[in-house]
């Protein structure tokens, strides 16, 4: 690996740990093309790492404690239960989870990156091919560059992927993930340990508070269900798609709110309807399988190799282990090709174990809720309990063990 010059396409939380990576094993020259330009530090949507899997990461020196982050550990399922302000508890879960605002842990990781790697904003990539020599990356402006391997951090549509398996693409899951963060409404909100998933007839919506910039702090929430068939068809949600703030209808705007007023209790209402409708993204859920996580000299991470459900908890855990596992895969191999295999071995079965185990609680919360209001605590905890078991015990809500033990 000595000596050797690397790609990353994607310059996102999956490709800044990636650049890491490759770095640490010991490239000589990395660049990172991402296509988007300005600052990724502005995406202010929340994602959250297990205390678990924060362990390990920190251990493999992917994350450090100076990264800002919220303290959760509990969950209180919630129904609504007439005018009751907070609504009824259905239950209380342990949730050992550090919330993160993404941009804040982009900029985080974004900080760690050396200076001498090349790192390059609005750098759209057409297309990678390789040969036994190595990569030529095709840009999407013009001109060709060689590399001697090529990481693809591109996300849920990479072109990397698509070089590896052509017309392999993300199968839609059947229903959307809504998203934002508003403001603090405070008043009535438990401390800040607390998360809370509000339940409905086909679907939840996980909400819980991240920080900001400046220190304050936003509601963030993602609410899970169906859209009506009719706003289905105009989005055409069989081609991997999102829509970004500013990009939702007034159709679709308007189920979203009349839903939320239906269904949530007041005040988590209010925190879901304080959000500017200009602000709220639009996410369908999608799912994918890879045959291998490497291919000669391209190799997948993050959402560019396996596409796991959000519901697992672990979509910037399993990015972050992709990396760690990468370099260790690189350090310790004498070749490329010895590189790659490793890599591919410990990567493809956790992949495919998480996606299997996101379907599962997709199920369960969304696609085949059960009569929520009907049930006891005990009954509760005996449903979650059938959808988050796990065969091999690694993996679960909250995403896989980086190591066995």
């Amino acid at each position: 690996m000595q000596g050797s010059r690397v790609a990353v396409i994607g310059g996102s939380i999956a490709g800044c740990a990636a650049t890491l990576a490759a770095v640490r094993a010991g490239a000589e020259s990395v660049t990172v093309y991402e296509r988007a330009g300005g600052e990724l530090r502005d995406r202010g949507v929340g994602i959250s790492l297990h205390d678990d899997r924060y362990r390990e990461l920190h251990e493999a020196g992917y994350v450090t404690p100076e990264m800002p982050y919220k303290q959760l550990d509990r969950r209180v399922w919630t129904v609504r239960d007439g005018d009751a302000e907070l609504g009824r508890g259905l239950a209380t879960q342990p949730f050992p989870f550090r919330a993160y605002n993404w941009g804040s842990l982009w900029q985080e990781l974004r900080r760690r990156v050396p200076e001498g790697v090349d790192y390059r904003s609005r750098a759209a990539v057409a297309s990678v091919s390789q040969d036994p020599d190595g990569v030529t990356v095709r840009l999407a402006g013009g001109g060709e560059e060689r590399h001697d391997a090529v990481v693809g951090a591109d996300g849920y549509r990479s072109v990397v992927r698509e070089a590896m398996f052509p017309h392999l693409t993300p199968l839609y899951a059947g229903y959307v993930g809504w998203r934002g963060a508003g403001s603090d409404v405070g008043g009535s909100w438990p401390d800040d340990g607390e998360a809370r998933t509000v339940v409905f007839p086909g679907g939840h919506c996980v909400i819980y508070r991240i920080l900001t910039a400046d220190g304050g702090s936003r509601v963030n929430w993602v609410l899970y269900t169906a859209p009506p068939e009719e706003l289905a068809e105009e989005l055409n949600l069989d081609e991997p798609t999102s829509l970004a703030p500013g990009r939702l209808s007034s159709q679709l705007t308007t189920h979203l709110r009349q839903l939320v007023a239906k269904h949530f209790p007041p005040y988590w209402a209010e925190s879901i309807l304080g959000t500017p409708p200009d602000s709220t993204i639009l996410q369908p859920i999608y799912d994918l399988e890879v045959p291998g996580y490497a291919q000669g000299r391209l190799c997948l991470a993050g959402d560019a190799a396996t596409v796991a459900r959000p519901h697992i908890g672990g979509g910037s855990v399993k990015a972050l282990q992709d990396a760690a596992a990468l370099e260790s895969a690189w350090r310790e191999a004498t070749g490329w090709d010895a590189a790659m295999a490793a890599y591919d071995h410990g990567r493809t079965e956790i992949g495919t174990a998480m996606v299997a185990q996101a379907r599962r609680l997709g199920r369960a919360q969304v696609e085949e809720t059960p009569e929520w209001a009907a049930l006891d605590e005990e009954q509760f905890q005996s449903w979650w309990q059938k959808q988050n078991r796990t065969p091999d015990g690694r993996s679960g809500f909250g995403g896989h063990a980086l190591r066995r033990g």
